[in-house]
């Protein structure tokens, strides 16, 4: 995963909707696992700052079209599968087809994926959208725990210190720990956010492991399939699901798809390669703080402990996707030159 088999300060941003991008590694990574190229037209910046308002309002539309969270997060991905799929067949067409091993990880993945989605939904209407962003975010900490448990990578003393923290917020943020919002349900948040955000890092995990650099839409569309599918069974077993919740409900839901999810990931994949690793990740961190404004904007009323516990979110990791220093030359000695002993008795 990094360099020396070590979680450091390299992590997974999360991303709801399945846009995922690996910050502060060698790698970038766009939703699916799968390596993108570098920045095409504009400014890299302008492009991750778009995504990430994107991405930021996504919550919002969920919120706004009034479904529930199996409605909302199956509708979603069906409506996606209009563009993802033909952007999909004409890679297939031009590189050919992926192999039935990186395809079934595909699958895997967007199992896990459905599930983070359906309880995401359910976050957003229990917390609210501008909580529900920033407790998805418990990922961070999951992620590299199942790499610890799975291949063995070590755990950084960065992400030691960091975890307490980031777990201290979500508790703040969601409402566990202080005063929640009027008419929210902390227990209840808190339980579907820690939910969505496990199973989200699980999804990040599988589609790193399944690999294949070369295609970048196929992974995509399979695991929006596979998600489309678990969150059709799950949501149906739940809450129910209304496939003609009716207008307003339409427009956000198409609104969700198209600019939460397919925007979004072209924005941010096309634009990442492009920035050096610490500036992506603070560009990334963006989306919880435009989340809470947005959430602010149709609202919601965050208490003060809530606002506190998403800016120790935000903040704990802020400093776990901040890259290592270089180690620093010899004393006496600049970078890149020679020293010459003196022989003994010599001036």
């Amino acid at each position: 995963m990094t360099s020396g088999d070590e979680v450091s300060a390299a992590t997974s941003v999360s991303v709801p909707g399945g846009v995922s991008a690996r910050v502060g590694g060698d790698d970038q990574v766009g939703a699916g696992g799968a390596a993108v190229g570098g920045g095409r037209g504009g400014s890299p910046v302008v492009l991750v700052v778009a995504g990430s308002a994107c991405i930021s309002a996504s919550a919002v539309f969920m919120k706004l079209s009034g479904t529930n969270a199996g409605t909302g997060a199956f509708l979603r991905c069906a409506l996606a599968l209009f563009v993802l799929v033909p952007l999909a067949w004409r890679e297939v067409r031009r590189i050919g087809p992926r192999s039935l091993r990186h395809q079934l990880m595909d699958l895997g993945a967007g199992v896990l994926l459905g599930v983070d989605m359906v309880f995401w939904a359910a976050s957003v209407l229990t917390v609210g959208a501008s909580v529900a962003t920033v407790l998805l975010n418990v990922q961070v900490v999951v992620f590299p725990l199942l790499a610890r448990l799975v291949s063995g990578t070590r755990l950084s003393g960065r992400f030691v210190l960091m975890a307490p923290l980031m777990l201290a917020g979500v508790a703040l943020a969601s409402g566990a720990i202080g005063h929640p919002q009027a008419g929210s349900d902390p227990v209840a948040g808190v339980a579907f956010g820690t939910a969505a955000g496990v199973a989200y890092a699980g999804y990040l995990f599988l589609m790193r492991l399944g690999g294949g650099r070369e295609h970048t839409l196929l992974p995509v569309c399979v695991s929006t399939a596979a998600a489309a599918g678990t969150a059709a069974l799950m949501g149906g077993l739940w809450t129910g699901i209304t496939l003609n919740p009716g207008w307003p409900a339409w427009g956000w839901l198409v609104t969700l798809a198209l600019v939460g999810q397919v925007l979004a990931w072209l924005l941010i994949t096309s634009a990442l390669p492009g920035l050096a690793p610490n500036v992506g990740a603070a560009l990334l961190l963006l989306q919880p703080v435009m989340a809470f404004g947005l959430g602010m904007a149709i609202g919601e009323r965050p208490t003060l402990t809530q606002a506190a516990g998403c800016a120790l979110v935000v903040a704990a990791v802020w400093h776990n996707s901040r890259p290592r220093r270089a180690p620093q030359p010899a004393t006496g000695a600049k970078a890149g030159t020679w020293v010459r002993r003196r022989r003994p008795g010599r001036p």
